[in-house]
Parts: structure tokens; C-alpha cells; sequence
């Protein structure tokens, strides 16, 4: 075939092209796959899966929230804000009536940092908290994003029907 000074570029019907569209079949199925997989699983985890693993599950009102640059186990420099808890009641554990509270994301130096998925309270904001152990006296959430159930004035998780009552039976009915 002469050269006419066009170039021609495979197209999906070519024959000589097979490999490229089951390749980029193959990727776009994966992604596909993950973000499904994922977004079901954060969906389907419910309380009694997210409160198991937990060292405490409690029901308090960040008191204050102070913010520090962090480097992450990645090497990355991130915004991690401490808030101070003041518990209203312990569902699972004995925390204590102050609990220190460690959620990466937060406002520093004129920058933000939000976190895909993880709720940042605000000062008086009630909650529900499912954390884990305290390493230095500073406790995490369990499961980041899904340890935190924020409560409106009505005690529901906001934006759900489900109310702290329920939650209250649930936790402590896989026993403390």
C-alpha cells in the first residue's frame, strides 16, 4: 500500500486489533468493578460489623478541635485535627468522660484538606463514635469514615431514620 500522507489509526473494526480493545475492556471492567465493590461494601458494612472490631462506641460532643501539619505512614504532609470529646454516654468500653480524638483533614495556614468519605465534626456536634484504641492517649475512628454517625436535634443519624435508641439496643446488644 503506497503512502498518500495520511496516517491511519486501528479503529475497533480492525482485525489487527484485538488485544488493544480486550485490554482496555479488561481495564475499564476493573475500575468498574472496584468502585462498585467498594462503595457496596461501605454501604452493607452495618452497625453490628462496624461496632465488633471497635474498642469503644460512644455518644459525645467535640468540645474544641485543634489542627497540626502530620507526615502519614506514606510520607505524605497532611492536616490532622484533634478534637476533645465530651461523652455523654459509653455504649461499648469504658473511655473515660474526655476522649481525645485524632481525624485526618482539617483547616491550617490559609489550607483545607478534606477527606473523601470521613466527617469532620464540627464544635458541638453530637455523635455517635466507634473508635479504636488509644495510642498515646489519642484515640482513631474504627473503619475511618464509618465510625462516625453524627446526630441531628432529634438524635437520628443525620440524613437517616435510624435513631440513637436503636443504636443503643443494637451495640449493647452484642454485649460490651
Amino acid at each position: 500500500m503506497p503512502f498518500s500522507g495520511v496516517l491511519m489509526m486501528p479503529t475497533a473494526a480492525d482485525p489487527r486489533v484485538p488485544g488493544v480493545i480486550a485490554l482496555k475492556t479488561c481495564l475499564v471492567a476493573g475500575l468498574v468493578w472496584t468502585v462498585v465493590v467498594s462503595s457496596a461494601w461501605a454501604q452493607s458494612a452495618t452497625l453490628e460489623d462496624r461496632v465488633s472490631g471497635a474498642d469503644s462506641v460512644v455518644v459525645a460532643a467535640a468540645r474544641s478541635v485543634s489542627a497540626s501539619w502530620r507526615e502519614n505512614e506514606h510520607g505524605d504532609r497532611i492536616i490532622v485535627s484533634r478534637f476533645l470529646l465530651d461523652v455523654a454516654e459509653s455504649l461499648k468500653g469504658a473511655p473515660g468522660r474526655a476522649v481525645w480524638l485524632d481525624v485526618d483533614g482539617g483547616s491550617l495556614d490559609g489550607f483545607t484538606l478534606r477527606v473523601s468519605g470521613l466527617h469532620l465534626p464540627e464544635v458541638g456536634e453530637r455523635a455517635v463514635f466507634i473508635l479504636d484504641p488509644a495510642d498515646g492517649g489519642v484515640r482513631t475512628l474504627h473503619w475511618r469514615g464509618l465510625g462516625v454517625l453524627p446526630l441531628d436535634d432529634r438524635d437520628n443519624v443525620r440524613g437517616t431514620s435510624i435513631k440513637l435508641g436503636d443504636i443503643r439496643t443494637r451495640v449493647r446488644g452484642q454485649g460490651r
